[in-house]
C-alpha cells in the first residue's frame, strides 16, 4: 500500500472516530463551554433584565397600530414604554458601558417587527463618520450605524441581521452556523432616519415575510444590538461577547446574543415569492465563432420562492439571467496556481453557507489552508464554461432546516453552447449536516455533473466533514472526500485534519492536508493536486495597558511543508509577521518570507516574456504596510515589496484594499464615492523582465438609499485588457428593481503581443435593460 494510501486511510479512520464519538462526549463538552443557551420559556420582564454574566433578556412590545416609519420618535409607544439601553463595549474598553446612550425599543404587530432606537451622541454632527449611502457596501459599516441580529428558530447558530446609518443607507445578510455571512441575501425591509439636538434617530421595519421562524404565542428569539460610535472607533453590544472579536464581526457570534422574549407572532400564509423578469439587450461579441455584431434581443424568465416549512424554502429558477451582476475585478498572477474569483449571482448566493464543504460554519476551516483547501462545490463552475456565459434553462433548490438537520438540494440545468465547446449539462448538488453538540455539526455532500469537464464521461464526489467547538476557544474540522471521472482510477481522494486555538492575547493552528494526483472535483475548485501540506502557526497579540495610541500588537510565526505523492518537497514557507493597531484603527504591518519552490514543469507568469525553468528555488522578500483605518474619508493600504522572485527580484507597490474583507475608498461626497486599486510589480531575471500594471477604479453615486449608480473601469498590463462596467439600479417598489447596465471589454496590445487569433480593439460590448416584479402571497 502506498504511503498516500495509509494516510488516506489513517485521516479516514480518525473522521470515523471524531464522529463516533461526539454525541456520546456531548455532556462532556457542554461543561466545557460558556454558551449561554437561554433558559426554554424565559419569564418576560418589564423592559430587560441581565444576568450576572450581564447577558441580557428583552420583552418584545406588541402594538396594536404600525408605526408611522418616518424616523421621527413621536408615536404613544415611545412614551408610554420605557427604553432599554446599556449597552456594552467590546473595543476600545472591552466589558465597559458605552461611552454614548442607546434608548432602543423593539416592537412588532401583525406584519413587522420593528427596531426603534435614539441613538445620543454629545460630539458634533459634523464629527460624525457618515459618508454612504449604496445599499449592501462594506463602507457602511465603518459608519456611524446601529444594527439587529435575529436569531429566530433560537438555535444559538443561524440569524438574519439589519444595520443602518444616519443617512437611512441599509445593509444585511444572512449567517448559517456562525460561518461566513452571506451579504447577498437582499429581503424587503425599511429603514427611516432623523435627527436630533444631540444625536439621531432610527426606525427600521422588518416584515415578517421576509424572515424564516415558528409561528404562535410566547415565541422566543435570539438577539444581539451593535452600535458602532465609529468617529471614536467604538463599538457597543447589546451582550458581552469574546474580546478577539473587536469589531463588527461580533455580531456574527449568535452564540453570545441575548434573549428576545414576548413574541405573539403570526402565521406564516403561504409565503410565496414570484419574480418574474424581463430582459432587452444589444450584443457585440467578436471573439465567439461566429462573430456577433450589435445583435438584438429579449427575454424572458424568472424565480418562484415558497416556504415549504418555516425554515426550508424551495426555489426555482427559469431561463435564469444575471445581466445585473458586476464584472470581475481583474487579477495579476504570479503562481502557478489558478485564480479563484468570488460568485456574484443571486441565485447561488442565498442560502450558500449550507452549501459550504469543510470551510464554514464554526470557524473551523477558515484561514491558513483556504487556499488549498478544495471545493467541492463552486458554482461558477454552473453557467460558465471556457470563459463564456452558457445559457441555465431550469434550475431549482431546497435549502433550510428540519429540527437539528440542515439540507441543500440543489439540481440545475444548462442548455450547452457550440461557441465554447460546451454540452448540455446538468449538475446536483445534494448537503445535509446536522448539528452535534452545541456549536458543532458534522455532514455529508454529494456533488455531481453529468457530463465531464473533458467531454467523456461525468464526474461525481462525495464527502464527509465535521466542523467542532470544543470549548470557546479550541475548534476542530476534520474532512475527508473522494472523486469518480470516468476513466480516472486511483489516488481519487482528498482529506484534512485541523485544530485552532485562539483567545485574545494567543493563538495557534495546526494542519494537515492531502489531496490525490487523482482527486478532481469538476463542481468545485481545487487550486493544487497531488500534495500533503502540513502547517502550522502561532500568534501573540497583547493589548499594552494604559497606552492610548497603540491598541494592539500581533505577532505570527508559521511554517508550511508540502510534499508531492513521491515525496518530494514542493514548497516550503517560513514567514513572520508583525503589526501595530492604532487607537484610530489605522495599521503598520511588516512581512518576512522565506519560500522554496520546486517547478515540477516549466511555467510563466503572468506577464512575463519567458517561462522559468524546472528545479528548485529558493527566495526571500520583505513587505512593509500602512493601512488608513476604514472610518477615515480616505481609506486604504499602501504595500511595498522588495526580494527576490525565482532566478530573479521583485519589486512592488500596491494601494488599494488592506484584505479581502476590506476596500481602499475615498469618500468625495456624502453620495459620491471612489474605490481605487493601483499596483506595479517589477520582476527582473537574468535572462528577461517584465512589468506589470492593474489599474481599477470604481465609482459609486447614491441617489438615494434606493438607487445608484456604478462604474468599475478596468486596466490590466499583462493581459493588455481595458474593461468598463457601468450599472444604474433602482429598487422602484419592494424587492422590486430596474437596471440599466452597459459593459465593454477592449484589448490594447500593440503589435509586439499581438497573435494571428488576437482579437484587436473592442472585444465584446453589450447595453441591456431588465426589469422585474416581486410577487409576494
Amino acid at each position: 500500500m502506498s504511503a498516500r494510501s495509509l494516510a488516506s486511510a489513517r485521516i479516514l479512520r480518525v473522521l470515523i472516530a471524531v464522529v463516533v464519538m461526539a454525541l456520546p462526549l456531548a455532556p462532556a463538552f457542554a461543561q466545557q463551554t460558556t454558551v449561554i443557551t437561554g433558559p426554554p420559556a424565559p419569564v418576560a420582564p418589564a423592559v430587560i433584565t441581565r444576568d450576572s454574566a450581564q447577558h441580557a433578556t428583552v420583552r418584545a412590545i406588541k402594538l396594536t397600530a404600525p408605526l408611522m416609519l418616518d424616523g421621527v420618535l413621536n408615536e404613544a409607544v415611545y412614551a408610554q414604554e420605557a427604553p432599554f439601553g446599556g449597552l456594552i463595549q467590546v473595543a476600545p474598553d472591552a466589558g465597559a458601558p458605552a461611552t454614548e446612550r442607546s434608548d432602543i425599543w423593539i416592537t412588532y404587530d401583525d406584519r413587522n417587527i420593528y427596531l426603534s432606537c435614539r441613538c445620543y451622541d454629545a460630539s458634533p454632527a459634523a464629527e460624525w463618520i457618515v459618508n454612504e449611502l449604496r445599499r449592501d457596501t462594506g463602507g457602511l459599516r465603518n459608519n456611524e450605524h446601529i444594527g439587529v441580529l435575529f436569531d429566530t428558530f433560537y438555535d444559538r447558530r443561524s440569524g438574519f441581521a439589519f444595520y443602518t446609518n444616519p443617512l437611512g443607507a441599509r445593509a444585511d445578510y444572512s449567517i448559517i452556523d456562525e460561518g461566513a455571512s452571506n451579504t447577498d441575501w437582499n429581503p424587503v425591509w425599511t429603514s427611516k432616519t432623523g435627527r436630533f439636538d444631540g444625536g439621531w434617530t432610527v426606525e427600521m421595519a422588518i416584515p415578517f415575510k421576509s424572515l424564516r421562524y415558528r409561528a404562535g404565542p410566547n415565541q422566543v428569539w435570539g438577539m444581539q444590538i451593535r452600535r458602532s460610535v465609529r468617529h471614536k472607533n467604538e463599538w457597543d453590544y447589546l451582550t458581552p461577547v469574546p474580546r478577539i472579536l473587536a469589531g463588527p464581526q461580533a455580531l456574527n457570534r449568535v452564540s453570545a446574543g441575548g434573549t428576545l422574549v414576548g413574541l405573539d407572532l403570526p402565521e406564516a400564509g403561504k409565503n410565496i415569492e414570484v419574480k418574474p423578469y424581463v430582459v432587452a439587450r444589444t450584443t457585440t461579441d467578436r471573439v465567439r465563432t461566429p462573430a456577433i455584431n450589435n445583435s438584438v434581443g429579449s427575454e424572458i424568465g424568472g424565480d418562484i420562492k415558497y416556504a415549504v416549512t418555516p425554515n426550508l424554502t424551495a426555489d426555482l429558477t427559469v431561463n435564469t439571467d444575471f445581466a445585473q451582476v458586476e464584472a470581475d475585478e481583474q487579477q495579476v498572477n504570479l503562481t502557478r496556481f489558478n485564480l479563484f474569483f468570488p460568485e456574484k449571482r443571486d441565485f447561488f448566493l442565498e442560502g450558500r453557507g449550507i452549501f459550504d464543504f469543510a470551510r464554514g460554519g464554526n470557524g473551523a476551516f477558515g484561514g491558513s489552508g483556504g487556499a488549498d483547501t478544495p471545493q467541492l462545490f463552486y458554482t461558477r463552475r454552473i453557467g460558465l464554461d471556457n470563459g463564456g456565459v452558457v445559457p441555465i434553462t431550469v434550475g431549482g433548490r431546497l435549502t433550510g432546516k428540519l429540527g437539528k438537520y440542515a439540507i441543500g438540494l440543489m439540481n440545475i440545468g444548462t442548455s450547452g453552447d457550440a461557441a465554447f465547446k460546451a454540452e448540455p449539462t446538468n449538475f446536483t448538488v445534494v448537503r445535509v449536516k446536522r448539528d452535534v453538540l452545541q456549536r458543532s455539526s458534522i455532514g455529508a455532500m454529494i456533488t455531481n455533473r453529468s457530463v465531464a469537464a473533458s467531454r467523456n464521461g461525468s464526474n461525481a464526489v462525495y464527502g464527509l466533514d465535521g466542523a467542532f467547538l470544543l470549548s470557546q476557544a479550541l475548534t476542530a474540522g476534520v474532512y475527508w472526500a473522494q472523486s469518480q471521472t470516468t476513466g480516472v482510477a486511483g489516488d481519487d481522494q482528498s482529506y484534512q485534519g485541523r485544530l485552532d486555538y485562539s483567545v485574545d492575547r494567543f493563538g495557534a493552528k495546526a494542519e494537515f492536508l492531502g489531496v490525490g494526483r487523482n482527486f478532481d472535483p469538476q463542481v468545485g475548485f481545487r487550486r493544487r493536486s497531488d500534495i500533503n501540506r502540513s502547517f502550522g502557526e502561532v500568534r501573540f497579540s497583547p493589548r499594552p495597558a494604559n497606552q492610548t495610541v497603540v491598541r494592539k500588537f500581533t505577532g505570527t510565526a508559521s511554517g508550511e511543508y508540502v510534499e508531492n505523492g513521491l515525496g518530494i518537497v514542493e514548497t516550503r514557507v517560513w514567514r513572520g509577521h508583525f503589526d501595530t493597531e492604532f487607537a484610530n484603527s489605522d495599521v503598520v504591518g511588516l512581512d518576512v518570507t522565506r519560500d522554496y519552490e520546486f517547478l515540477r514543469q516549466p511555467f510563466t507568469p503572468s506577464g512575463a516574456p519567458a517561462a522559468i525553468a524546472p528545479g528548485g528555488y529558493g527566495f526571500s522578500d520583505v513587505a512593509l504596510s500602512y493601512g488608513f483605518g476604514a472610518q477615515r474619508r480616505a481609506s486604504g493600504t499602501i504595500r511595498v515589496q522588495a526580494g527576490q522572485f525565482y532566478d530573479g527580484t521583485i519589486r512592488s507597490i500596491t494601494i488599494g484594499p488592506g484584505s479581502a474583507f476590506s476596500t481602499a475608498r475615498i469618500a468625495i461626497l456624502q453620495r459620491l464615492a471612489l474605490e481605487p486599486t493601483f499596483s506595479i510589480t517589477r520582476v527582473e531575471r537574468p535572462t528577461s523582465s517584465f512589468t506589470t500594471r492593474l489599474a481599477r477604479a470604481r465609482v459609486d453615486y447614491g441617489f438615494t438609499p434606493l438607487m445608484f449608480a456604478s462604474g468599475l473601469v478596468q486596466y490590466n498590463s499583462a493581459d493588455r485588457a481595458f474593461s468598463t462596467n457601468l450599472r444604474f439600479r433602482w429598487e422602484y417598489a419592494p424587492g422590486s428593481e430596474l437596471f440599466l447596465v452597459y459593459t465593454d471589454e477592449r484589448d490594447v496590445r500593440d503589435d509586439r503581443y499581438a497573435t494571428p487569433t488576437t482579437v484587436r480593439g473592442l472585444k465584446n460590448r453589450a447595453l441591456v435593460v431588465k426589469f422585474n416584479r416581486l410577487f409576494r402571497y
